[in-house]
């Protein structure tokens, strides 16, 4: 999920069909198991990844295995979505396609999927959609905290402010750290609080734990949250593969050079690395991009 990048193409395989087609809308983010996947609600304790997909249901739905002559050869030997003969694996869920394979898929499903697709990239649908999931899980984690009756309404004020990066969260922040550690802006009306651990995965004392945040600037808080930028213990910037080069510069960031930003406290090192090891798009092993095949003269 951590390797899908915003236009890559998803196709959808249910009950031995490919059922629809979809586009990546943005980068794998933390959730709950979302609403739609059960009449019971989401599955707020049991947290995951998810990835926003715009999706078209297929008017000509395919069924792989009746073009498994096609499709075998461009199978991969490790990985692969589908058994030769063109019958799903019960132990993939999500898999990466190679140009050639997504281009036999699209040729054999017709007209509909190559349109979409080049629509798709001519109308650049694919820009990165708000995270939904991560709205509605930290909406419903701000109703149970109001619902909580053990909590002080002054404590539960607080806490709430804090998920904005505001109130009693910031002040311990400002205790410890004074500018934006990549910017270098220090007036406090251009920084926001952000948490290192985020407020969604911290216990109450961890989200109003001053160690627990950097003051940055919103474009760099924006980077940071999302997992596009990290911070190492020693102080060396870190930027994710996936991020986008040009953006980072415009923001400040030059990608192609090393940079360190100071020294942190042992309280800050803890928390980020869990930033690292949770939120930080690290992997390496990006999925190609789908090329269209060639349309018949």
């Amino acid at each position: 999920m951590r390797v899908v990048s915003p236009g890559d193409i998803i196709f959808s395989y249910s009950d031995t069909l490919i059922k629809a087609i979809g586009v990546v809308r943005a980068h794998a983010y933390e959730a709950p198991k979302p609403i739609e996947f059960g009449s019971a609600g989401a599955y707020w304790e049991k947290i995951g990844w998810r990835v926003d997909v715009h999706f078209r249901e297929l008017v000509h739905q395919m069924r792989p295995a009746d073009h498994a002559a096609l499709i075998a050869p461009e199978l991969p030997d490790r990985y692969m979505p589908l058994r030769p003969n063109g019958h799903g694996l019960q132990s993939v869920y999500l898999t990466t396609v190679s140009d050639r394979l997504a281009g036999v898929l699209i040729q054999i499903i017709g007209p509909q999927a190559a349109n979409f697709v080049r629509g798709t990239r001519i109308a650049d649908e694919h820009s990165p959609a708000d995270a939904v999931g991560l709205i509605q899980w930290e909406s419903h984690q701000i109703k149970e905290l109001q619902d909580d009756e053990s909590i002080a309404p002054t404590e539960k004020e607080a806490l709430v402010m804090a998920r904005r990066g505001q109130g009693k969260f910031r002040e311990r922040v400002a205790l410890i750290e004074q500018a934006c550690r990549v910017t270098g802006v220090d007036k406090t009306e251009h920084l926001r609080a952000s948490h290192c651990k985020p407020w969604r995965d911290s216990d109450n004392l961890e989200r109003l734990d001053g160690e627990n945040g950097l003051l940055l600037t919103p474009s760099i808080d924006h980077l940071f949250d999302r997992g596009f930028i990290s911070f190492e213990s020693n102080g060396d910037l870190l930027i994710s593969p996936v991020a986008h080069a040009v953006s980072l510069e415009r923001m400040g960031i030059d990608s192609a050079r090393r940079r360190n930003v100071g020294s942190f406290s042992q309280g800050q090192r803890g928390y980020l690395e869990y930033h690292r090891e949770e939120v930080f798009l690290s992997s390496r092993a990006l999925p190609e991009n789908v090329v269209l095949p060639r349309q018949p003269a």
